[in-house]
């Protein structure tokens, strides 16, 4: 009996991640797909839809709008702010990025415009508003151990994109 991507189940894919204009954002190395615990918000939702009972094997392209991605744009997250507030920072340039402490907690933000004494940042995940393209190969599939179940994630830190809410690294990667 073979296996079919469903809930609860391990799954390790190899995939090639796009933009709208065909640059390559990320990608699973050769020999280390991507393994995650499918169906617990462990990969962005419209890729998690489009692998269900998917197969070993299985190869597919799957196109995923912001809504079902990393989101629109949200507007209130990117806010101006005086250049003052970054002591002890010789030189500001736009993509550094760094942790703005707010009501709900630190939140990471990255330079997005200075302009004379204003700086704008931007706290927005790097894709949210991107329509994201994806190539992916079902690698493996198995079922979860107690303890992932338990803990809603795989027992490894290896992989990237995908990642779910409260995600860092380069593509929102945990």
């Amino acid at each position: 009996m073979f296996m079919k991507v469903e809930k609860n189940s391990v799954i390790s894919i190899h995939y090639t991640l796009k933009n709208s204009d065909g640059k390559v954002i990320d990608q699973s190395s050769e020999g280390n797909p991507l393994e995650y615990l499918h169906g617990h918000k462990n990969i962005i939702p419209g890729l998690e839809s489009a692998l269900i009972n998917q197969s070993v094997g299985d190869e597919l392209d799957v196109t995923i709008e912001p809504e079902n991605a990393y989101g629109t744009i949200n507007p209130s997250l990117i806010q101006e702010i005086p250049k003052e507030h970054f002591q002890g920072v010789e030189t500001l340039e736009i993509g550094m990025r760094f942790q703005a402490s707010t009501e709900q907690g630190p939140v990471p933000v990255v330079i997005s415009k200075i302009e004379d004494n204003k700086v704008t940042v931007d706290g927005n995940h790097p894709l949210a508003g991107e329509t994201l393209h994806f190539s992916v190969k079902v690698d493996a599939i198995r079922e979860a151990g107690e303890e992932e179940l338990a803990n809603g994630h795989i027992n490894s830190s290896e992989g990237c994109c995908g990642g779910g809410e409260g995600s860092q690294g380069s593509c929102g990667c945990s």
